[in-house]
C-alpha cells in the first residue's frame, strides 16, 4: 500500500511518505476544530436549522479552511513543494477543462 502512495505522488523516502500522512492527519483534525469558530462567528447553529442542513453549511466551510492549513501545515513539515502542486492538481479538477480544437488546413 505504501509503495503504491509513493509512486502515486512521485515521492522516494519513507520519511517523506510519513510527514505527508501526518500532515493530511493534522489538517483534517485541526480544520474541523478552527471551523467551530467561524461556524459561531456566522451565527449558524445545530438549534436553528435542520441538522442536515448544518452539517453541509459546515462541510461548506472546512473546504477552504483545509485547503489554506494544508498548505501552512505542510510547510511547517517542509513539504510546501509537495501540498502545493497537491492543491494545483486538486482544483484543477474543478475548473472546466479547455476544449483542444484542431486546426484545419486552408485550401
Amino acid at each position: 500500500m505504501f509503495e503504491k502512495l509513493k509512486n502515486r505522488w512521485s515521492i522516494q523516502s519513507n520519511f517523506q511518505l510519513v510527514l505527508i500522512l501526518i500532515v493530511f492527519s493534522i489538517t483534517g483534525s485541526a480544520s474541523a476544530w478552527v471551523s467551530k469558530p467561524f461556524v459561531e462567528w456566522l451565527g449558524l447553529n445545530k438549534e436553528d436549522m435542520p441538522a442536515w442542513l448544518f452539517t453541509v453549511l459546515r462541510l461548506i466551510l472546512i473546504f477552504p479552511i483545509y485547503n489554506v492549513l494544508l498548505i501552512i501545515i505542510g510547510t511547517i513539515f517542509g513539504q510546501f513543494k509537495f501540498f502545493w502542486a497537491f492543491e494545483k492538481k486538486m482544483f484543477s479538477r474543478f475548473l472546466p477543462k479547455k476544449k483542444v480544437t484542431e486546426k484545419l488546413p486552408n485550401p
